[in-house]
């Protein structure tokens, strides 16, 4: 049977959770539909998610339409958790975005878009609410074409519109969209020749090539518009592909805990079929599968293997994580969204053990690694990464529903970056000054262009000592570059080794290997981070702060209260354009002020402002003091302490 992984997508509040109880029921799956006020929806099966009325984590569920077997994510619709979104485009077909027909285009319809447009996965589009007072249907179809700027072919009108009796009426599409893509349409449109069959299959082709996007309206709450999505859904969408008997290729996108605690991965096999018992290689490690389940007609079964196109839960791989490719590595995307750009540290309630504590935040960060859990054993604190406040409110309520811990939160900082100021080199050789270790390390940095990351190349020739050696240098320098002289992640810098010596093997006269005499890896890795951070001091490091670009759009009246607030946020417009009565502003906001800049937003604009924003660069801090980080390792900035900290033949 064919198989279709299909993602509905959604800016938050449109429906997009409501949608997907409306189509189990509508084909049989449940016998009631799901209610998201009433807490009884068949996706959201968190508490947190039920009592706030919000999706948190990608849940999958399985329905049959005639011969097709539909695996159905649905996704979160707050921009707090994009990471889940993220996670699960790597795994989809084909997508629904659920667009509001009241309240339209909104800022996470256009990212959303954007995304599934760029990674090319077919998408339909269902504009949702058209029962609901205020509803639009050609005010929505033009928000589409000209704010998304996307090819939308409707699939129909809409009678009734904002009442109880809003009905859709499918039409056949016109051709006029298809035929900019398709000089042989274009040309049987002309010559009266077109068939509706050669416009329905040109309406597939299209569709599955991403280059046009067919809009469905309709209501979750009545149902109108559902069998037309559905029939969609089953025509235009592409099925899975991939070779059953190919090698074992598969992706890891989300991870759970049991009821024993046991871990339950989720993963979408591209080829090749996984039994139970197979022994499987994953993220440089491997695992024996102990148990399987898929999904089908609403509910994941056990079964003893699970092919290619499937989405499988599997259960024996203890050190399995997000994003782990299963057998054959699949060349994926890469990362989609901007990671978090948000900190804050977690401060334990007084009756919070916090071995409890810092178990439970592991079992977090295992479901969502960025949430990227740092611990401060010098001052006893543990900080997570966030996209923004909601996400911290999740965090909150879901150590104390789940784990039963009170705790609090320190005032949210931005998560800034250091870069190479100039270059800087530095040197120690073997019994040469205050080196206490059986190791030559020579390192030179000099800055490297924004978003190259960290390289590492040598100087030395690779055969000058044991391969072991170098690799323990480079593994230490990037280990080391987490924490630069002011305690952030050092990036856009290239570190090159250029000098390198060891100790071989030896001993004193008729005895054996003596470690003493001879260099070890330990040497390496404890003489690099000393060498590397006064390269880095005598190169400099400018600290840089996460910045946002923003797309505001409010009454052009409003422009006048909105400039000075920007400017006390140290936001800088660098467009400003109206659109009749609206102005519309882009610009940039340091990531600190996004919050704030959402809190009053409304009361600036009558409540009519719109805010889109997202991580788009690093800008040096130019304005009060410089941020600094605690540190967290043994500070190799101050030798003293440094030597005193690291174990082993340096006491001395």
């Amino acid at each position: 049977m064919p198989l279709l992984n299909l993602g509905i997508l959604a800016h938050v509040d449109a429906g997009k959770t409501s949608l997907t109880e409306r189509l189990l029921h509508s084909v049989g799956v449940t016998d009631e539909i799901g209610s998201v006020d009433a807490g009884s929806t068949h996706t959201d099966t968190l508490a947190l998610e039920r009592r706030r009325g919000i999706t948190i984590k990608a849940a999958v569920v399985s329905f049959p339409v005639d011969d097709v077997t539909v695996n159905l994510i649905d996704t979160p619709g707050h921009p707090d958790f994009i990471a889940e979104v993220e996670r699960a485009l790597g795994v989809l077909d084909g997508a629904v975005l659920v667009v509001s027909a009241v309240e339209g285009v909104q800022a996470q319809t256009r990212v959303l878009m954007r995304t599934l447009r760029r990674l090319r996965i077919p998408t339909l589009v269902f504009v949702n609410k058209t029962d609901r007072r205020g509803a639009r249907h050609q005010g929505v179809l033009r928000e589409l074409t000209g704010r998304l700027s996307v090819p939308a072919v409707p699939m129909g009108t809409v009678t009734g519109l904002g009442t109880r009796e809003a009905a859709f009426r499918p039409a056949p599409p016109a051709p006029d969209v298809l035929a900019d893509h398709d000089d042989d349409l274009l040309a049987a449109y002309v010559d009266g020749s077109l068939t509706p069959e050669r416009l329905r299959a040109a309406l597939a082709d299209q569709t599955r090539r991403t280059l046009v996007h067919p809009v469905f309206f309709g209501s979750a709450a009545t149902g109108a518009g559902v069998p037309e999505l559905i029939a969609g859904i089953r025509d235009l969408l592409p099925t899975a592909d991939g070779d059953p008997d190919g090698p074992l290729c598969g992706t890891v996108f989300k991870v759970e805990r049991g009821p024993a605690g046991e871990k339950i991965a989720y993963a979408r096999l591209f080829s090749g079929t996984l039994r139970t018992r197979d022994r499987v290689p994953f993220g440089g490690r491997e695992g024996k599968v102990t148990a399987i389940s898929v999904f089908d007609h609403g509910s994941d079964v056990r079964r003893e293997s699970a092919t290619a196109g499937r989405i499988a839960r599997l259960w024996g791989l203890p050190e399995v994580r997000i994003g782990d490719s299963l057998g054959v590595p699949r060349t994926g995307p890469g990362q989609v969204f901007a990671p978090p750009t948000l900190e804050t540290v977690v401060v334990p309630g007084p009756d919070t053990d916090r071995r409890s504590l810092h178990l439970a935040l592991t079992r977090l960060a295992e479901q969502d690694p960025l949430i990227g859990m740092r611990h401060d054993e010098i001052r006893q604190e543990v900080s997570v990464s966030l996209y923004g406040e909601v996400q911290k409110e999740v965090v909150q309520a879901t150590l104390a529903d789940e784990y039963g811990l009170t705790v609090a939160f320190r005032e949210t900082t931005p998560l800034c970056v250091e870069r190479p100021a100039g270059t800087g080199a530095a040197a120690e050789f073997i019994k040469k000054g205050a080196n206490p270790f059986l190791a030559t390390v020579g390192l030179r940095v000099d800055p490297a262009p924004p978003g190259a990351g960290v390289t590492f190349a040598l100087e030395v020739e690779l055969g000058s000592m044991p391969y072991a050696f170098f690799k323990a240098v480079e593994d230490t320098v990037r280990e080391t570059l987490g924490q630069g002289l002011r305690g952030w992640r050092v990036t856009d810098v290239a570190v090159t080794m250029t000098h390198g010596g060891y100790w071989p093997r030896q001993s004193h006269a008729h005895q054996g290997f003596d470690k003493s005499m001879s260099s070890t890896g330990y040497d390496f890795r404890g003489l690099t981070p000393l060498v590397l951070t006064e390269a880095l001091r005598r190169a400099g490091t400018r600290v840089h702060e996460p910045m946002h670009r923003f797309r505001i759009e409010a009454p052009a009246d409003t422009l006048g209260a909105l400039l000075p607030v920007l400017a006390a946020l140290r936001a800088v417009p660098r467009t400003t354009r109206t659109q009749g009565a609206l102005c519309v502003l882009e610009g940039a906001v340091p990531a600190a002020r996004v919050h704030s800049l959402e809190q009053r937003l409304p009361g600036l604009t009558r409540g009519e402002g719109e805010l889109e924003s997202a991580f788009d660069h690093y800008a040096p801090v130019v304005e009060g003091t410089v941020p600094e980080r605690p540190r967290t390792d043994h500070n190799p900035l101050d030798r003293k302490e440094y030597l005193l900290n690291v174990a082993g033949r340096t006491g001395g």
